[in-house]
């Protein structure tokens, strides 16, 4: 089976300027991502693609492959379903499966890509996404209304007894190319899920949660890293 690593890093970015390559830990946000897909002991080809030349340039120096992106891709109203069908396109071997890795995701612990390729073989699902878990006292607002949504404000419980609330971290998605064809979605067919820790939620896209990611980043280097504390 051939599997690929495909991540978009576009030039653009109003929350921080320059976003994709500014320093993060001492080396630019997405080398973080590009080299954990290296990393991985089943992902045969990473793929970048960006309409930055920039970008591109320090992609092609870490030694992945490298894929310019149209400008009308690039902007803020272009999908990431799109940028990858594109991406698609210039890779000569066709993959089996697809990798997604978002730069702005960057705490992944040292095996959880290949763990999550894994569970995607295990399940004989068509695709997969990471997801968090979180237990936290969550309201909702509905026709100007508020309710909580994860426990019975009559009966107060403690954070144990909380209903489970996931989120997608961003970190991983996996797909067969024939679902993304198929829906223009990264999910479809039978869905699995790969679950990552709490602290392992992160969507860098202004300064205040790139300095949030940046300090969990630094905590858990060697959890990240696969070294013993």
């Amino acid at each position: 089976m051939r599997i690929v690593a495909i991540i978009p890093a576009r030039g653009g970015s109003k929350g921080i300027p320059n976003k994709n390559v500014k320093n993060f830990d001492g080396k630019p946000l997405m080398t973080w991502t590009i080299e954990q897909a290296l990393n991985s002991k089943l992902i045969q080809e990473t793929y970048i693609t960006s309409d930055s030349h920039q970008i591109l340039s320090i992609a092609n120096d870490i030694g992945v492959r490298t894929i310019l992106r149209p400008k009308e891709l690039s902007n803020d109203r272009a999908s990431s379903e799109s940028a990858i069908l594109h991406a698609l396109g210039s890779i000569k071997n066709q993959p089996d499966l697809i990798v997604f890795l978002q730069v702005t995701s960057p705490l992944r612990k040292k095996d959880d890509i290949d763990c999550a390729i894994q569970k995607l073989f295990d399940d004989k699902a068509d695709s997969l996404l990471s997801l968090c878990r979180s237990k936290e006292f969550i309201w909702e607002k509905s026709d100007k209304r508020y309710t909580p949504i994860t426990y019975d404000m009559t009966n107060r419980c403690d954070h144990r007894n909380l209903k489970n609330i996931y989120y997608e971290n961003g970190s991983i998605y996996i797909f067969k190319p024939e679902i993304l064809k198929k829906y223009n979605n990264r999910l479809g067919g039978k869905i699995s899920v790969y679950i990552m820790e709490s602290w392992q939620k992160a969507d860098i896209d202004d300064q205040d949660s790139f300095d949030h990611c940046l300090l969990k980043f630094k905590k858990y280097n060697p959890v990240i890293f696969g070294e013993k504390t």
